[in-house]
């Protein structure tokens, strides 16, 4: 990842010249009640079917009959069988049990270049698949990673909890190195309750992007990689002898950039996306290549045709 960082950190430490004052603003808002609307529209049929667990109880779905038991709860027993074959059988149900959602934006240093455009993305896209999660009563929770977790939202439910979300997010400031492992081993270390992990970042990780998506698939979470993309940076106005810095470790080269070298990054750079797209396919992870220059309810729309989310 060496060819991306550099280049990413060629203008010294990142300056955020954008608040995030307007970030969530009334129009925002209205958006997400239009996106809100159509997940219910669209994907509520099969929201109910997939959600069903293997528990049964009390529910409201009839899923089968067991023999009777001395101690059973005779208000389950089935009498028109009683009737009919004189036997006494328990009636049984299959209970719904509320999705757990996991929103973890990334916050390292490279999604703060530049303008934060990255990061202000991120922000939106998990601030408005948080609010779909509330409106469907899932239980939902963010948190914000560099090599670790920065910060944690709880869990939480309900249309009018959005505005803890939004005070959570607009507090999350670009800081620190990529390391998707060690931060998601301590997110998995921190919650124990299985559930759904959307995990929006740039994926610039030295380290390999692979083994944090593979920290949530061996621990029996469900991710789902939005890769928040700016295909700006691989075209950058640079030319001659050139100082690189990396704005997140620090370390410097000196490259002289010809267009032949700029041709090569391009591609690279196109190449590197392909390869997480090919990672995300082989292991069935649900992926979305987030563009920063996309509305990002497109965006979200695109996430609920894509499948994976609304569940």
């Amino acid at each position: 990842m060496g060819f991306l960082d550099s280049v990413l950190g060629r203008n010294g430490p990142v300056v955020t010249r954008k608040g995030d004052d307007d970030l969530f603003d009334d129009d925002f808002q209205r958006k997400l009640d239009y996106l809100a609307l159509v997940s219910k529209r669209v994907f509520a049929g099969r929201m109910r079917a997939e959600r069903r667990t293997k528990k049964t109880g009390a529910g409201v779905e009839f899923a089968d009959h067991r023999e009777y038991q001395p101690g059973d709860d005779f208000r389950y027993l089935d009498w028109n069988v009683y009737q009919r074959f004189d036997r006494l059988l328990l009636r049984l149900f299959e209970e719904e049990e509320d999705l757990a959602i996991y929103l973890i934006v990334d916050a390292s240093t490279s999604m703060g270049f530049a303008d934060a455009a990255k990061l202000r993305y991120a922000k939106r896209v998990a601030a408005a698949l948080a609010y779909v999660g509330l409106a469907n009563l899932d239980r939902v929770s963010l948190s914000s990673t560099t090599d670790k977790v920065m910060g944690r939202m709880p869990q939480t439910r309900g249309k009018a909890r959005i505005f803890k979300v939004f005070r959570f997010l607009k507090e999350l400031k670009p800081d620190g190195q990529t390391n998707l492992e060690d931060a998601l081993k301590s997110f998995v270390a921190q919650n124990k309750k299985r559930g759904l992990v959307v995990l929006a970042s740039d994926l610039y990780d030295p380290h390999g992007f692979e083994r944090g998506i593979n920290v949530l698939r061996y621990n029996k979470f469900d991710p789902f990689v939005v890769h928040v993309v700016d295909k700006q940076e691989a075209k950058p106005k640079l030319a001659g002898d050139v100082l690189l810095y990396d704005c997140e470790t620090g370390d410097e080269r000196e490259v002289t950039v010809t267009a032949k070298v700029l041709e090569r990054f391009e591609h690279a750079y196109q190449e590197y996306l392909e390869e997480i797209e090919r990672f995300c396919s082989s292991k069935q992870v649900p992926y979305i290549q987030a563009d920063v220059s996309v509305p990002f309810d497109d965006l979200i729309l695109r996430v609920f045709r894509r499948g994976g989310f609304l569940r």
